[in-house]
């Protein structure tokens, strides 16, 4: 293979060396189209930034007129640099003149110039800004030239975003980094204003031009070869096995092989750049076609190679001393907002929660690990955000809204005060919650409700104090395994059990027993393909057909729960045959330890969560068995609607307010009623919503477990709830044919016309 002359490895040095001098920015933009123009033999350079969404500016230009610095502006798509801006790719005319789009800007004196080449100044494949050179002589310039121009304009990208750039914009009045509103889904309700932290900071590219390019293309294969290795390493861990991901990572160490995308690299280097500057270089190419296409396969093809971009600069990173951005991570800022393509549960664990203000993710679902923990650390969150972490960079203000999906980076200053009034509002309606901590959940005509906190973590446990809740009515035991790379010991389990408990002090805890399985597979367990996991091998079922697994999650908790009562309900049962057997087992444990003269409950009490449908016709026998029923609506719903909460496209296709859904949990109602001292209680979204809570409480249900956050304004709207007045007209809601596919509308009627207080979060 045969290189390029040293000429633009020599130019790349001499940018590198003018940016790092000390002086004023605009004398560095000057010399550096200087520099750029003798070295191209090009009669003009002319550098022109992006000020605000919509306008660049001309900030430096060798050989058109000097006046016109500053001064002249072009809007996105108007002229030929106006083009390159929209479409973020290059423009080669041997006759500038005769393109559809050129614009005549007389101020610039740029009419005697025939030939013109613009580049795309990109950085993490957004437009920064345009590079031109152009020439008096007609002639169409080479691809070597507009390969140099392009990686010159690469560097300049880097120059752009430091902060002398950003102060020279500042003081020109030339606005600042474009504003971006993105849309998600709203995951977990909240407003945030913030510092926006990336989870993975991009990788600095300390050295762009290369002295040896024959050893820099070495150090990309050899990174090649580690990053092929790596991903042979995750397919096969046990972990994944069968989870979905194996496919997935053979597809990327599929694309890790991809000769085009390797020769790419290859013919950067061979142009003069460093290893790391060709990945970078490529990668920001890759995702400016990805920021455009429109075909969701393409789409999914370029953020696979731009995942392997990023593997690979860290892996090349790491060759050169530096470690893996997410071990050097610096201390978070007050009241930042996390922003990440995907992590997982352990890993925003790692951070100071007390410091997070929000979290943004590219991808992610409401029933995902991660959501489950950002839940529990009561933190706004937005999920299914495409390109965010494109468009935002470390330090931008942001806004983001858990419960609409808005994300705005870097807003205007109007927008930003907008929405700040909003987040004093907030803070208003929150006090007013936390004033109502110590009252009675007690309706205007005497109704008392009891209120419970759905809880998985430590960080869980505060809300049982702040928000004055009456217990936990579900911990998810399971998170703790999921956080975990092995099997927690019996011992491990123990302390958290016992930790729980005595947090709760005299207030009742409702301890689920394991509910793995599906997506939520610990990576210590192998789990093998199911074509329907949500339906497949979970919860109870793994119990049963695992014993030891669950009795020594029974002994854990029997240890713990030593002197005082003992709460333990069964997931996903759906035959009264696996409720015995689960409680057989339990009873089994009880009688070893009092073989053992082991300290034992005062008090055990076994109930069930009612979330598989076939378990509605066994009611009658299953109150004659269980001490408790919790009706789990999250899963409940998806299963009687057939609709996976997870999957965006069906996630919205019932609403819990839907006829049947209500007639059903009626029906389960007035069986509790009948059946007494078996407590039938509501756990899920549905009972932290005030108008859905509402109804609940209309259908006869006192007892509700919710989110955290629902604690306050569920608690707010039962005070101002006439509950014999609402259950006369839900008769009647639900009776009339126009109920069909919800009562929603009459229910938000009915709560205005007599003052229920809907606010939330």
């Amino acid at each position: 293979m045969t290189f390029a002359s040293p000429g633009p490895r020599v130019l790349l040095r001499r940018l590198r060396e003018v940016m790092a001098e000390q002086e004023p920015a605009q004398q560095k933009l000057d010399r550096i189209v200087q520099l750029i123009a003798a070295n191209m033999v090009a009669e003009v350079c002319s550098l022109y930034v992006l000020v605000d969404d919509e306008t660049l500016e001309l900030f430096a230009s060798e050989g058109l007129n000097p006046q016109a610095v500053h001064r002249v502006r072009l809007a996105v798509g108007e002229g030929l640099v106006g083009v390159i801006a929209a479409t973020a790719e290059p423009l080669n005319l041997p006759q500038a003149q005769k393109h559809p789009a050129f614009h005549y800007l007389p101020e610039t004196g740029e009419e005697i110039y025939q030939s013109f080449l613009g580049v795309p100044v990109l950085r993490g494949g957004t437009v920064s800004g345009v590079l031109v050179v152009q020439n008096r002589q007609r002639r169409r310039y080479s691809e070597e030239e507009r390969e140099a121009l392009e990686i010159i304009a690469m560097v300049l990208a880097e120059f752009l975003a430091s902060p002398e750039v950003l102060s020279l914009r500042e003081a020109l009045g030339a606005g600042r980094l474009r504003s971006h509103h993105l849309r998600g889904e709203g995951l977990h309700p909240g407003i945030a204003i913030g510092e926006a932290v990336l989870h993975e900071s991009r990788i600095p590219i300390r050295r762009f031009e290369a002295s040896d390019p024959l050893a820099e293309r070495d150090r990309l294969h050899e990174a090649l070869g580690r990053l092929r290795a790596e991903l042979e390493r995750l397919r096969r861990h046990p972990g994944l096995a069968g989870s979905g991901h194996d496919a997935i990572l053979e597809t990327m160490s599929m694309f890790a092989a991809d000769a085009g995308w390797i020769r790419r690299m290859e013919d950067f280097i061979r142009l003069g750049l460093t290893a790391e500057a060709a990945v970078a270089r490529v990668q920001s190419d890759n995702r400016a076609r990805m920021l455009r296409q429109s075909d969701p396969y393409l789409r999914a093809r370029l953020h696979d190679l731009d995942d392997l971009s990023w593997r690979l600069l860290r892996i090349l990173a790491r060759g050169n001393g530096a470690s893996a951005p997410e071990a050097a991570r610096k201390p978070l800022p007050e009241g930042a907002i996390l922003f990440a393509r995907s992590m997982g549960p352990a890993e925003l664990l790692e951070y100071d929660h007390r410091r997070l203000a929000g979290l943004v993710l590219e991808e992610g679902a409401r029933l995902a690990h991660v959501t489950l923990v950002a839940r529990a650390l009561g933190l706004p969150l937005v999920a299914g955000v495409e390109g965010a972490t494109d468009f935002v960079e470390s330090g931008d203000t942001v806004i983001i809204d858990g419960r609409s999906g808005e994300v705005h980076i870097r807003p205007e200053a109007d927008l930003l005060e907008s929405w700040r009034n909003r987040l004093a509002l907030r803070d208003d309606v929150r006090r007013r919650f936390v004033r109502l901590k110590d009252a009675p959940a007690v309706s205007k005509d005497g109704v008392r409700f009891e209120l419970f906190i759905n809880a998985g973590l430590p960080a869980d446990l505060e809300h049982l104090d702040t928000l004055g809740a009456d217990g936990i009515g579900l911990f998810r035991t399971e998170m703790d395994f999921l956080m975990r790379r092995r099997l927690p010991r019996r011992g491990e389990q123990e302390a958290l059990y016992r930790a729980v408990l005595k947090t709760a002090g005299e207030r009742p805890v409702l301890f689920r027993t394991l509910d793995i399985g599906a997506d939520k597979v610990p990576l210590f367990m192998s789990n093998a393909r199911e074509p329907n996991p949500a339906m497949g091998w979970r919860a109870i079922r793994i119990g049963l057909d695992r014993p030891g697994l669950l009795k020594l999650q029974f002994r854990a908790l029997l240890a713990a729960a030593a002197g005082r009562t003992l709460s333990v309900m069964f997931p996903m049962v759906a035959d009264i045959g696996e409720f015995k057997a689960a409680r057989a087992m339990l009873n089994e444990q009880m009688r070893l330890f009092e073989r053992l003269r082991r300290p034992l409950p005062d008090k055990l009490r076994v109930g069930v969560m009612l979330e598989v449908p076939a378990l509605l016709w066994q009611l009658p026998a299953l109150l004659q068995e269980a001490d408790f029923v919790s009706i789990g609506t999250n899963d409940l719903m998806q299963f009687v609607f057939a609709a996976d909460r997870a999957n965006p496209r069906t996630a919205r296709r019932y609403d819990p307010l839907h006829p049947a859904m209500l007639r059903l949990l009626r029906d389960v109602a007035a069986a509790g009623a009948a059946r007494k001292g078996v407590p039938v209680s509501v756990c899920g979204d549905m009972a932290g919503d005030p108008l859905e809570a509402m109804v609940l409480a209309g259908l006869g249900f006192t007892r509700l477990s919710m989110p955290p956050a629902g604690i306050g304004p569920v608690k707010a709207m039962i005070r101002s709830l006439d509950v014999g007045r609402l259950r006369s007209e839900l008769h009647q809601w639900l009776a009339e044919p126009s109920a069909a596919c919800s009562v929603r509308e009459p229910a938000a009627r009915f709560a205005r016309a007599h003052g229920i207080d809907m606010l939330r979060l």
